[in-house]
């Protein structure tokens, strides 16, 4: 993926760019994400938080306990509603960006599936990812 790498929401009035490459791109598949995609996965790229730089109207955000017991705050345009970010009151040095948010979301390589444990039947995976039933540390 070339650096640095922008997107934003569907109405524009959200931006954001990001400095750094990806830690990480994925699919997770917990019950939070299906809820907050409106599918069956929510597919993110990991990067450092302090790597984005987010311009025009801040996000609105909605925090969720997870599975884990974990605080995840969502962030999403508060004008069109594009769900953008993700992060984790576990581990604020990272940030999730949504995929679908990319100005190039043909960049996008996924390499994980976590919380496959709570896939639907109807949501197919790539039988090239790493699979973890839980989050990537179980």
């Amino acid at each position: 993926m070339r650096v640095p790498f922008s997107g934003g929401c569907a109405c524009g009035a959200i931006r954001y760019e990001c400095s750094a490459s990806p830690l990480g791109m994925g699919h997770c598949h917990c019950r939070d994400c299906q809820r907050s995609s409106g599918t069956g996965h929510s597919s993110v790229l990991v990067v450092p938080a302090a790597a984005v730089a987010v311009t025009g109207t801040p996000p609105r955000s909605h925090e969720t306990r997870a599975d884990d017991g974990d605080t995840v705050r969502r962030g999403f345009c508060p004008e069109c509603g594009s769900p953008l970010f993700a992060s984790s009151g576990a581990h604020p040095e990272f940030l999730s960006i949504k995929a679908a948010s990319l100005d190039d979301p043909g960049s996008f390589r996924p390499t994980i599936d976590a919380w496959t444990s709570s896939a639907q039947p109807w949501d197919s995976m790539s039988p090239e990812t790493l699979k973890f039933e839980k989050d990537i540390g179980a």
